[in-house]
């Protein structure tokens, strides 16, 4: 080989070697982009004004929806006024409750706020605000039954909400949700169709959150028709739902919950709802 051909291959290699390293360094540019991408969730609902706000608008008195269409409740009056704190406004939008966290991580919403409660399981796909009220999940049965504990419950059927800690709480009893057998257990889409079941004897039983059927029973005048055993499953907390990584947000959040709480604004709208302070 001649030195003219063995320079123009020389020419050719070094350029190789040269584009290869081109494209490295534009990878690994891309990776540590992806790696250190910064959170704006803050600032994106600072400059739209507001933050959207999904719920399940059958859960009184948490958030619902009154007969002239306007959606009300506790967590919206304490929604709004975090909102005003942070210098924002909230957009209010009813989600299908099964589909929570598909709204959430599509950014169809930016917050889930609808007494949600806080497990580990949600805790994989969600991050949660510091707890700012705790509840139970309560068995309720037709007044005059004979079922008065949990141990009662054995072979009954029972309903309760899909998608809820109703659920949950009877699962993670393992002796009682044995007894009763997945298939006697009835899901439903609303709270209000659960009480429905026991109401017409459809089910013996429901596992419901204690916060929305002690007001409902009482605003629906049902007080007469019902049982809330004293026996109940564990407690548990209600926390706000935001996107995992959305941290600025969460902290303003938690920062203006906290300012809510030392000015009294909680208690306030507590006393309105509950007739009593219930924030933690």
């Amino acid at each position: 080989m001649n030195l003219k051909k063995l320079a123009v291959f020389a020419l050719a290699g070094a350029l190789s070697v040269s584009m290869l390293a081109g494209c490295g360094s534009g990878t690994d540019d891309a990776a540590d982009t992806t790696e250190t991408a910064e959170d704006t969730s803050l600032a994106d609902v600072q400059e739209k004004g507001y933050f959207t706000l999904g719920l399940d608008a059958d859960f009184a008195p948490m958030g619902f929806t009154e007969d002239d269409g306007t959606i009300v409740g506790f967590d919206i009056d304490l929604a709004n006024a975090v909102a005003e704190k942070m210098g924002v406004s909230v957009e209010v939008k009813p989600i299908d409750w099964d589909s929570k966290s598909m709204e959430l991580s599509t950014g169809k919403i930016d917050v889930i706020w609808n007494g949600f409660s806080i497990t580990d399981e949600r805790r994989q796909e969600v991050l949660f605000s510091n707890p700012y009220l705790s509840t139970k999940q309560s068995i309720i049965v037709k007044a005059g039954s004979d079922i008065t504990t949990k141990a009662d419950l054995a072979g009954k059927t029972i309903a309760l909400q899909d998608g809820s800690t109703s659920e949950d709480a009877l699962k993670a009893d393992t002796e009682t949700y044995e007894s009763v057998g997945d298939e006697n257990i009835s899901r439903f889409k609303e709270n209000s169709q659960v009480l429905m079941e026991v109401s017409s004897g459809r089910a013996d039983a429901a596992v419901i959150d204690e916060v929305f059927v002690r007001y409902y029973l009482q605003k629906e005048n049902l007080l007469d028709q019902f049982t809330v055993l004293e026996e109940g499953f564990d407690e548990e907390d209600y926390g706000v739902g935001g996107r995992l990584g959305d941290y600025s947000l969460m902290e303003a959040i938690n920062k203006a919950l906290d300012e809510c709480k030392a000015d009294g604004t909680t208690s306030e709208i507590s006393i309105k709802w509950f007739g009593e302070d219930l924030v933690k």
